[in-house]
């Protein structure tokens, strides 16, 4: 698609360039005139034809024709494109020094998209963004609609991949309403359907499927108005096929997967797309409960054969992580571990984030104790990572547009005071020497204040982790000296007394010596119960679940301690947490974590109070602050209330916000246990 996008991009460069040139007599001039269209000759080679271009450019610039330059410059571009990435890019900032000097605004634009464009390929977001964005309000302010559309289907697209869904939204659909009135080319459909295949992406993102599969169905009718589609119908088909898999319309799902698959020549066409079908409809099938199982798993090898064949390590790793999920499901946890193993090492080479995640969270699964701790730990830390990615990505792209309208704003009061300048310039120096001064005096003794406060915090918790240390110390001896108590009360007496008795009728023969024997035998049994009692209350430390409650503890002392909170944590002993699922205790972390953010940056709480029971079935989880609190009818509920509603939700549970101003909040939490 982006190929496509290029293309257009660069017919409507050569487009604009005819209106551009000028007539000259010069026979310089009209050798590079004659040099450009020999370069565009198709009936040249394309080495000869790339010579062509590289002949006008250099003799353009030895005439020091800024036009002829400009033109020469841009004619080359195509071959640069594919072959050279750095001369492109050079290229393109020669274009735009050449275009600000002849006040071209068209091809200033035009360079800006291309600059964004190639960035954008090289996944490089942060300077795609800025070049995109710049090149929006140069085509906005030309009213120059197409180029406008391409711009914002641009931005909307890098906004999209950083879960920006709604700012995303916002610039496909305005760069939609833009195209409305255009002549339908091939193009301009092919540019319709990436956006409404970029609308379905983000409603399907936000689990909107009604809206996602409107969208994929209006692209999949683009698709058909094309004289050439590139595939676009059978790729709209695919998105519809899945968003329906979402909603657990598996049947439709696999009827269209099927209907794509038997596409004439899609397998030498587009061999990773077929790989990528064979993989959909095996997971759908195996989702929709009636399946043939030796079918599905043939419908997986040859993925996987597929895409080991043409080395797609993109479309392989979707297919492993698919077949370790199916393989678990089936019972057969040895394939799955192996396929997840696969999934995880790939997911980590081509940095597939949300792959990654599926395949830890598998594995820990998978595994038992220390292994499965460890991913999960490690699922945890990159969930973390991604979540504060996600929130500096989308305030990222705000920064952006609002640094580059800031420099516009800038560059134009820089021309205007120009003359001034001059005039205040010791001045202005003067006054720059004093603010250095006194900010440079600020900041030593900004950074001896936190020096200072630095080393009050290491004091303060080296004195913690000795007081710590000593608690911990006094409970173990307490510990010692109630087992010896045990041990000398309980076990001991009774034994020596025993044998005392068994050893005076030790000779003694009859009934009553049998009888005897018999009481004393029970004695001994009873001291044996007594020891395994004893042995039991050693080990209680140890039951299964302990884990978990310990990953809890160390990030409620931990979270306290950096927010300067009084905390208390009670935990019940009834919850078994072996047999509560990964997913489950993730989203208890998480909401946990979450919920001690809110108070450290909203509730200038002072303590908070943290309990997990088990009643009804239920775990319920409390998390009570004494902060300033909030009227729940008035307050609008921020991005973090919504997380936690939302990883509630996802694991069939029910959140209660109770808060009044100045009487602090109470978050309580259900979730159903497995019994």
């Amino acid at each position: 698609m982006k190929s496509n996008v290029f293309s257009t991009f660069l017919l409507m460069i050569f487009v604009s360039l005819c209106c551009a040139q000028t007539t000259s007599h010069n026979t310089l001039s009209d050798s590079v005139q004659k040099l450009i269209r020999n370069s565009k000759n198709e009936s040249y080679t394309e080495t000869e034809r790339f010579g062509y271009a590289k002949k006008a450019q250099s003799l353009a610039n030895s005439i020091s024709n800024d036009t002829l330059s400009l033109l020469a410059s841009r004619n080359i571009l195509g071959y640069y494109f594919d072959n050279n990435p750095e001369a492109f890019l050079k290229t393109n900032h020669d274009i735009i020094k050449l275009s600000v000097k002849l006040k071209d605004s068209l091809q200033f634009g035009l360079a800006n998209y291309a600059l964004g464009y190639s960035y954008h390929i090289q996944q490089s977001s942060d300077s795609a963004y800025y070049y995109y964005s710049k090149a929006a309000k140069i085509f906005d302010g030309l009213d120059n609609r197409e180029q406008l559309s391409y711009s914002l289907g641009s931005l909307s697209a890098i906004q999209l991949d950083g879960k920006d869904y709604y700012g995303a939204e916002e610039n496909a659909v305005r760069a939609l309403r833009i195209l409305e009135n255009i002549k339908e080319t091939n193009e301009i459909l092919d540019q319709k359907w990436i956006l409404y295949n970029t609308l379905g992406s983000i409603a399907n993102s936000l689990k909107n499927y009604d809206n996602a599969l409107e969208y994929h169905g209006r692209a999949l009718g683009v698709a058909k108005r094309m004289e050439n589609d590139y595939n676009n119908g059978i790729y709209s088909l695919n998105n519809m096929a899945f968003v329906k898999r979402e909603q657990g319309h598996y049947e439709e799902a696999k009827t269209i997967f099927k209907d794509i698959l038997e596409t004439k020549n899609l397998y030498e066409q587009d061999p990773s797309f077929y790989a990528l079908i064979l993989e959909n409809l095996a997971y759908t099938s195996y989702l929709s409960g009636t399946y043939d199982r030796q079918n599905v798993i043939n419908l997986f090898q040859r993925s996987n054969r597929i895409c080991d064949s043409i080395d797609d390590i993109i479309t392989k790793t979707g297919t492993v992580v698919s077949m370790a999920k199916f393989y678990k499901g089936i019972g057969n946890n040895v394939k799955a571990e192996v396929y997840a193993n696969q999934a995880y090492s790939l997911a980590r080479d081509i940095e597939s984030n949300e792959i990654l995640l599926e395949s830890m969270l598998l594995l820990s699964e998978l595994n038992e104790e220390s292994e499965s701790k460890r991913y999960l730990e490690e699922y945890i830390k990159l969930s973390d990572s991604l979540l504060q990615v996600e929130r500096n990505v989308r305030n990222k792209f705000a920064r952006i547009e609002l640094e580059t309208d800031q420099l516009e704003a800038e560059n134009k009061q820089i021309s205007k005071e120009n003359l001034y300048l001059l005039i205040l310039s010791i001045g202005l120096l003067l006054t720059v020497i004093l603010v250095y001064v006194l900010i440079s005096q600020r900041a030593k003794n900004r950074k001896l204040k936190l020096m200072q406060v630095q080393q009050k915090a290491n004091e303060d918790i080296y004195n913690l982790m000795l007081g710590q240390q000593d608690k911990v110390e006094e409970a173990r001896a307490k510990e010692k000296i109630r087992v010896s108590k045990e041990l000398h009360d309980g076990v001991l007496g009774p034994l020596f007394g025993a044998r005392l008795s068994l050893d005076s009728i030790n000779f003694n023969e009859g009934k009553e010596a049998m009888m005897a024997r018999a009481k004393y035998i029970g004695q001994l049994q009873s001291i044996e119960q007594d020891i395994r009692k004893i042995s039991h209350d050693l080990s209680v430390d140890f039951e299964s679940g302990s884990s978990f409650i310990d990953i809890l503890t160390e990030l409620i002392e931990t979270q306290t301690i950096a927010y300067n909170l009084e905390h208390d944590f009670n935990s019940t002993d009834d919850i078994s947490w072996d047999l509560v699922s990964n997913k489950t205790k993730i989203n208890i972390y998480r909401i946990i974590q979450e919920s001690m953010q809110n108070i450290y940056k909203h509730a200038n709480a002072k303590a908070i109070k943290i309990s997990i029971l088990l009643e009804n079935d239920l775990i319920c989880l409390d998390i009570v602050d004494d902060g300033d609190g909030f009227d729940t009818s008035k307050s609008k509920k921020g991005i973090g209330l919504k997380n936690m509603k939302s990883r509630v939700e996802d694991i069939d549970g029910k959140i209660n916000f109770t808060s009044q101003p100045g009487n602090g909040t109470k978050v309580n939490v259900k979730i159903p246990f497995p019994n």
